[in-house]
């Protein structure tokens, strides 16, 4: 064996050895994720505290409601929610959406995203229509401006304007009752 065969089989070793080296690693992180007890389904919103983004949406058609308007928010507690009818997600949460229609406390209002108006308006049908006021966000222009994730998505804005909790998935009656109206609570408690 040469000395030209040693140095050429090092390089050889470590590429061998690089993606053992790299799947430690990552393993490592997840490992770490998983022991910490986080919420891996938690993703923060930069907007909170922060004025929600200028909102501008026609109404559904046919729908007979208004539209969403950022002017709306004002001097109410809103609760603004993201949905679509091709989410199986939002079906899954509109029975608890319908309920909490009847809390005279804030606005439910929708902003639907990226559907076809018939489909939206099926939706509404089939499933009951628990908004004050619905958005059409065709482009997803607007869904981008409140930092949307995916739909279902939920922001609950203060009576400033303000937007003070973000809701990502679709709600459940424990996230209501442990998350949501506490969250509530605060809003309407400190005037917000």
């Amino acid at each position: 064996m040469s000395a030209e065969d040693g140095t050429a089989r090092k390089p050889r070793i470590w590429l061998a050895i690089l993606p053992l080296v790299v799947f430690a690693g990552l393993a490592a992180v997840f490992l770490i994720q998983l022991r910490s007890g986080e919420d891996s389904s938690f993703v923060p919103s930069a907007l909170i505290g922060h004025d929600a983004p200028a909102t501008n949406l026609p109404p559904l058609a046919e729908s007979g409601l208004p539209g969403l308007v950022s002017a709306d928010f004002k001097g109410h507690v809103t609760l603004v929610n993201v949905w679509a009818s091709w989410c199986a997600p939002c079906r899954e949460e509109q029975p608890l959406l319908m309920t909490l229609k009847n809390d005279p406390r804030f606005r439910l209002v929708g902003l639907n995203y990226k559907d076809k108006p018939e489909n939206a308006l099926r939706f509404l049908g089939e499933m009951g229509n628990p908004f004050a006021a619905v958005g059409v966000d065709e482009s997803g222009r607007t869904a981008i401006d409140w930092g949307v994730y995916g739909v279902p998505e939920t922001y609950l804005v203060g009576k400033e304007g303000r937007i003070l909790y973000k809701h990502v998935g679709p709600f459940t009656q424990q996230s209501i009752t442990g998350e949501l109206m506490p969250e509530v609570e605060k809003a309407i408690a400190s005037g917000s």
